[in-house]
C-alpha cells in the first residue's frame, strides 16, 4: 500500500502547480533576455487566431484576464482584499489586452506584480510579527472559532481590517497544526519506546518563521520571465485551463516531462524548513551517485552553475529556481556547496551533468500466475505512467515500449491483461492512436474537431496484437490521452473499464508552438518560450466527448482519489461538453455487454467482503464531509479529540490489517507467482521474479522518520486492493464464455 500511495503522490505532484520536489534536469537556458513586449503581442495574436474558440479580445475578456491573474497569484485570498481587486479592475480591466497588443506586456506585468507584492509582503511582515510574539507566549488555543480549510471559493476580505483577522486565524491555525503534529509524533514514538523525530526539529515558532521567510523570498525572487508568465498564462487560461505560455525554463521542463528522460545530476531535491535544499533521493548509477560525494540528507546552500566560482546563495530559494541553477549542458560540471548530513561540515562537490532515463516514468509490466479453483491463470499487468514521446529527436516512444512488453506477454502466453492508467495525465495523441490498434486492430481511434467544425477521424492500421481479456484501470487523474485510450476500448467493446466513477474529463488537444517562429526577423529568439494552445476537441468514435464528463467506469471501485475534488469540472473556464456523429468503420463487440452484469455482481460480492475497500469507502465519505464543511477548529481540545479518534481508528485498522495481511501473504506465496517485466527484461531468456525492492532499484531515497513510526503493514505482493480486484475481474472474463 505504501508503494501505491507513493506512486499516487508522484503522479499528483506532476499535476500540481508547484512541486515539493523535483529531479534536477538539464538543458541550458540562454542568458540573453528576449523582448517580452514582442512576445506578448505575438502570443496574443497566435492565441486569438489558433485557439479552438477563435475568440477575439474584448472588453468582457479583459476583465476576465485580470480576474484570472488575481486568482492565480492569490488563490487562497490571503493577500488581496475586495477593495484591492476593485482598484485593479478600475485601473486595468478596460485596457488589459490593449497593453499586450501595444507592445507593453513588460510594463503591465511589472506594474501588476509590483501591486501584488506591495500588498503581499506587508501581510508576510504581519505574520512574522505575530509569530515572534507567539514565540514569547504561545496562544492558549481555547477559541471557539474555526477557519476555512480552503478560501479559494470564499469571498475575499472586504478591506484590510477583515484581512487582518484572516491572517490572525491563519497564523494561529499554522501553529496549532504544528503543535498537534508534534504531539501525535510523540505519542507514536512513545508507543514504540523511541524518541520523537520532532525533538530534533527547530522550535515550533522558528519553523513557522522559516516557512514565512520562504514565502517572502518566493514573492521577491520573481524575475521578468516569471512576471510575464503569470500575466500571459492568465490570458491563456481564460480561453481554457490547458492553454499556456511557457517561458524558457518551463518549456524545458515540459520537454523533459513528456520524453521521460532528463539531463542533470540525478538527484531528487526538496525544500527544507531551514531554508536549504535537501538531497532526498539519488538515482542509482546517475552522476551524483557516481560522484560519490553526495549523501542522502545533505543540504545544498549554494550553486556554481558554470564552474567558474561565481556562487549563488540558494537559501530559501524556491525549488524551481534551485533546479534552474543546477541545469546545464551534458558533460559540463556544476559545483554545489553542501552541508554534510552526517558531520555538518561544509564541502564543495563537483558533478558532471549527464542524461538520465526516468525509468519510473516508462512503461513496465508484471506477469502473474494465479492459482484458483484448481486452475492456473496467467495474467499480465501493464503500467503506463504517461503517453511519453521525445519532441526533440524522436528516439523515445511509449507505443514502441508498450509493444515490446506486450509481445513478451504474448510470448509468455498471458490470458488476460490489466492496463493500469491510473495517474496517467496524458501525452502524445499519436502514441495513443498507435496503442489502441494493439488491442482493436485497424479502424478509427478518435475523432478530432477543429475551430471550423471540421472533423477528422484518426485511424490505425495493422493487425491487433492481443485479443484476450482486457481491463483498463483508471482514476480521476487519468486524463487526456488516457481518456482517448479508455474511451476507444469502451466504444469497441474491447475492455471493461474499472476504477473511479469517471476519469478527469479533459477532452481537448493542445499544440505546442515555439514563439520564435512568430517574431520579427531581427528579434531575439533565444529563450522566448512557447505557447501551448488548444486547437481541437477530441471525441470518442461513438461521438461522445470526454470533456467534463470523462470516461465512465463499467465497474466502480472505492479508490484513494475518489474523495478528492479534482477533474475538469473543478477548473475555471473549462470548455463545454458536446457530441458529434459516431464514426463509421468500427464495430462494437457485444461480448462485454453480455457478460458485464455478471462481472459486476461477482465484483460487488467480493468488494463487499473486502476490509480495505470498506476502509476506503469510509475515507471517501470523511473527505467529502470535510470538503462540504470546509472548516477546522482553532480549539486545541476539539482538535485533540478529533486526532485521538483518528489515531484509534488507525490503530484498529493496522492491527486488523497486520493479521489479515499475514494470511494474505501466506496465501499469495502458495497461489501467486509474480514475474517482473520491465523494458530491460523483454529480451531476457527467463523473466526474473518480482521483488518488493523493484520500485526502489531506480533511486535511493531518504527514509521518512514519521512513516517509520506507523504500524501500517505493506499490502501483500505489491498488489493494491484496486489492482488485485481488477485481476479478479480479468480472471472472471477468462472464465466466461
Amino acid at each position: 500500500m505504501k508503494t501505491f500511495l507513493n506512486n499516487w503522490r508522484q503522479r499528483t505532484r506532476a499535476l500540481a502547480v508547484a512541486a515539493a520536489a523535483a529531479l534536477v534536469s538539464c538543458t541550458s537556458v540562454s542568458q540573453a533576455e528576449p523582448d517580452y513586449d514582442i512576445i506578448g503581442k505575438q502570443f496574443s495574436l497566435v492565441l486569438q487566431n489558433a485557439h479552438f474558440s477563435r475568440a477575439r479580445f474584448s472588453q468582457d475578456m479583459y476583465q476576465q484576464f485580470l480576474d484570472c491573474y488575481v486568482q492565480s497569484l492569490d488563490m487562497q485570498h490571503l493577500f488581496l482584499t475586495q477593495e484591492d481587486v476593485e482598484y485593479l479592475r478600475k485601473r486595468y480591466a478596460s485596457s488589459f489586452g490593449d497593453y499586450l497588443l501595444a507592445n507593453q506586456t513588460t510594463r503591465l506585468a511589472e506594474e501588476l506584480y509590483a501591486y501584488f507584492s506591495s500588498r503581499a509582503l506587508p501581510r508576510i511582515d504581519q505574520a512574522e510579527k505575530m509569530l515572534q510574539e507567539y514565540a514569547r507566549k504561545m496562544p492558549q488555543f481555547d477559541s471557539e472559532r474555526s477557519v476555512p480549510r480552503s478560501r479559494r471559493k470564499l469571498p475575499r476580505a472586504k478591506n484590510a481590517v477583515e484581512l487582518d483577522q484572516v491572517w490572525r486565524d491563519q497564523v494561529e491555525d499554522m501553529l496549532l497544526t504544528e503543535v498537534l503534529r508534534r504531539e501525535n509524533l510523540a505519542t507514536l514514538a512513545a508507543a514504540k519506546g523511541k524518541a520523537s523525530p520532532a525533538e530534533k526539529e527547530m522550535p515550533v515558532t522558528d519553523k513557522m518563521l522559516a516557512r514565512i521567510k520562504r514565502m517572502r523570498n518566493e514573492i521577491q525572487e520573481a524575475d521578468r520571465e516569471d512576471m510575464v508568465s503569470y500575466l500571459l498564462n492568465a490570458v491563456a487560461h481564460v480561453y481554457d485551463p490547458h492553454s499556456d505560455y511557457m517561458g524558457a525554463r518551463e518549456e524545458q521542463r515540459f520537454k523533459d516531462m513528456i520524453k521521460a528522460s532528463i539531463v542533470g545530476i540525478g538527484a531528487k531535491l526538496q525544500s527544507d524548513d531551514d531554508g536549504s535544499t535537501t538531497i532526498e533521493g539519488i538515482v542509482k548509477g546517475g552522476p551524483a551517485a557516481k560522484c560519490g560525494q553526495l549523501q542522502l540528507g545533505d543540504h545544498i546552500v549554494a550553486v556554481d552553475s558554470h564552474g567558474d566560482d561565481h556562487w549563488t546563495d540558494v537559501m530559501f530559494l524556491s525549488i524551481d529556481k534551485v533546479v534552474d541553477l543546477i541545469r546545464g549542458q551534458k558533460g559540463v560540471p556544476v559545483k554545489l556547496r553542501v552541508l554534510s548530513s552526517s558531520t555538518g561540515e561544509e564541502k564543495v562537490v563537483t558533478i558532471v551533468r549527464d542524461e538520465i532515463p526516468m525509468s519510473e516514468e516508462l512503461a513496465s509490466g508484471r506477469i502473474i500466475d494465479m492459482k484458483q479453483g484448481g486452475r492456473t491463470y496467467r495474467l499480465g499487468v501493464l503500467t503506463l505512467p504517461s503517453f511519453y514521446i521525445d519532441l526533440d529527436d524522436g528516439e523515445v516512444h511509449c507505443a514502441a515500449d508498450v509493444k515490446k512488453i506486450l509481445r513478451r506477454m504474448i510470448q509468455e502466453k498471458v490470458q488476460g491483461i490489466v492496463l493500469d492508467l491510473r495517474f496517467n495525465g496524458g501525452g502524445s495523441l499519436d502514441e495513443v492512436r498507435k496503442m489502441v490498434g494493439f488491442f482493436t486492430g485497424p479502424g478509427p481511434v478518435v475523432q478530432v474537431k477543429d475551430s471550423r467544425a471540421h472533423v477528422e477521424r484518426l485511424t490505425v492500421s495493422g493487425r491487433s496484437l492481443f485479443n484476450g481479456a482486457l481491463v483498463v484501470l483508471i482514476n480521476k487523474l487519468s486524463a487526456s490521452a488516457s481518456e482517448i485510450f479508455a474511451g476507444a476500448m469502451a466504444d469497441y467493446g474491447r475492455a471493461v473499464i474499472v476504477g473511479d466513477e469517471a476519469s478527469f474529463g479533459k477532452g481537448t488537444v493542445q499544440v505546442p508552438r515555439g514563439l520564435a517562429d512568430y517574431l520579427p526577423y531581427f528579434a531575439q529568439r533565444e529563450g522566448c518560450g512557447m505557447i501551448k494552445v488548444t486547437t481541437q476537441k477530441f471525441y470518442r468514435v461513438g461521438g461522445a466527448s470526454t470533456q467534463l464528463k470523462g470516461v465512465e467506469s463499467d465497474i466502480v471501485l472505492p479508490t484513494v482519489t475518489a474523495g478528492l475534488r479534482i477533474g475538469e469540472g473543478e477548473q475555471d473556464y473549462a470548455m463545454p461538453y458536446d457530441e458529434i456523429p459516431r464514426a463509421g468503420g468500427y464495430v462494437k463487440s457485444s461480448r462485454i455487454a453480455g457478460i458485464l452484469p455478471e462481472l459486476m455482481a461477482r465484483s460487488k460480492a467480493r468488494t463487499a467482503q473486502d476490509k480495505d475497500m470498506q476502509y476506503t469507502r469510509e475515507d471517501i465519505a470523511r473527505a467529502r464531509e470535510r470538503h462540504e464543511q470546509n472548516a477546522v477548529s482553532l480549539n486545541k481540545a476539539v482538535r485533540q479529540a478529533e486526532n485521538a479518534q483518528l489515531l484509534e481508528r488507525k490503530k484498529a485498522m493496522d492491527a486488523e490489517r497486520k493479521e489479515r495481511y499475514a494470511r494474505m501473504a501466506a496465501d499469495d506465496e502458495k497461489n501467486l507467482t509474480i514475474y517482473r517485466l520491465k523494458l530491460t527484461d523483454v529480451k531476457a531468456a527467463k523473466l526474473p521474479l518480482a521483488s518488493k525492492d523493484d520500485d526502489s532499484e531506480y533511486m535511493d531515497e531518504n527514509k521518512d522518520p514519521e512513516e517509520e513510526l506507523t504500524e501500517t503493514p505493506e499490502y501483500p505482493s505489491n498488489l493494491d486492493p484496486v489492482l488485485r480486484e481488477s485481476l479478479h475481474i480479468v480472471k472472471d472474463m477468462i472464465d466466461m464464455p
